[in-house]
């Protein structure tokens, strides 16, 4: 099997590369991404292209299936910028695979692409997939949802597949997280559970995560077996005020949801971090997902609990943790995180600096 991956750069996408590495009905992956990393990883050739205006119908002939995880969230100030690699990208991405013959389509949608939620009750992959308004990731995580709906419709001779992941985190994607969401003003140092002997939190905070590994081991799953449809990927515990301070060891002190808010929208208008309130707005909104069918028909189960892939995510943030990949290397931003102040907290779209 031959196996085509954008955005295989990335926190998901070297997770997926490690588990394609092994496994024996594949024998080649070509990592497609914007610039070639020195990682090298099992029976992967990269080859350089971007999603918004390489042809890449040569670069999937002859492939079994397409994963597309290639996704920008920098620069956050400029919807057109990440518009046009997200939305207009992943339909380029689409109609190359349908062009090129490919056979299978795995797409990497989110959690973030759902409507908001129903307190105390999980859901499904059937809940809609309209999108939190005020956050930009997820109006355009949920167009491209329709998008994909078109071409399944145009298409059904293509076996498509979407995975809705939750947070994703592991240790070597701390220092992309670190650049992507909190910026260049917050020192490591911080994030050690020792300093934060209290933790303030949005009041009622309550979301889910996954280990990245996890994550690349449900694409791989996708990809292997002939499923198709949504499955939404997230481990327990939910990662609640509780879950958060046994993490941390520190006592929540929750802030009113309003303050939270307008200290992040001012921050972001500021660019003393990269950060929309609308990435709030999600957070808070967003439903619990039911995982079943994940379990019962990709067979898929997290082997990290949530809670030890948040513990990884902060060690890493304490150890400036990373790879050798453009959007995981620790050096990305520059000596002294000079790249990300020249260029504008958030004002960036860094080489590789995807989600997945």
């Amino acid at each position: 099997m031959r196996v085509v991956v954008t955005g295989a750069s990335g926190n998901v996408g070297t997770s997926l590369l490690d588990s394609l590495g092994t496994d024996e009905g594949v024998h080649e992956i070509v990592g497609v991404v914007r610039r070639i990393p020195t990682k090298r990883f099992p029976k992967t050739v990269w080859r350089s292209a971007d999603v918004s205006q390489t042809d890449l119908a040569p670069v999937f002939a002859g492939a079994d299936v397409v994963v597309h995880l290639a996704w920008l969230i920098q620069p956050s100030h400029d919807e057109r910028v990440t518009r046009r690699v997200n939305v207009d990208g992943s339909a380029r991405v689409f109609a190359a695979a349908a062009s090129a013959g490919v056979p299978a389509l795995v797409y990497a949608s989110s959690i973030g692409a759902y409507a908001p939620g129903p307190p105390g009750t999980a859901v499904g992959e059937t809940w809609p997939t309209t999108g939190i308004p005020s956050s930009f990731y997820s109006r355009q995580k949920a167009e491209v949802e329709r998008i994909l709906d078109r071409f399944e419709a145009e298409h059904p001779s293509v076996r498509v597949a979407r995975l809705r992941p939750a947070l994703t985190f592991k240790r070597t994607a701390a220092s992309e997280i670190r650049r992507l969401f909190l910026g260049p003003f917050v020192p490591n140092r911080l994030v050690k559970p020792e300093r934060l002997p209290i933790l303030p939190l949005p009041a009622g905070v309550r979301t889910q995560a996954v280990h990245s590994l996890d994550v690349g081991e449900a694409y791989r799953l996708a990809i292997r077996k002939p499923v198709r449809g949504a499955f939404n990927i997230a481990a327990d515990p939910v990662l609640d005020e509780q879950e958060f301070g046994r993490v941390f060891g520190a006592r929540i002190a929750p802030v009113p949801l309003g303050v939270v808010r307008r200290l992040l929208g001012a921050t972001w208008r500021m660019r003393l971090q990269p950060t929309s309130a609308g990435w709030l707005d999600m957070a808070m909104r967003l439903p619990i997902m039911d995982v079943s069918r994940a379990r019962d028909e990709l067979g898929w189960v997290a082997r990290f609990a949530a809670s030890d892939a948040l513990r990884e995510l902060v060690g890493g943030l304490r150890d400036s943790a990373g790879l050798a990949t453009p959007p995981l290397d620790p050096a990305t931003g520059g000596p002294l995180r000079w790249r990300e102040l020249s260029t504008g907290v958030g004002g960036a779209s860094f080489a590789g600096s995807a989600r997945n």
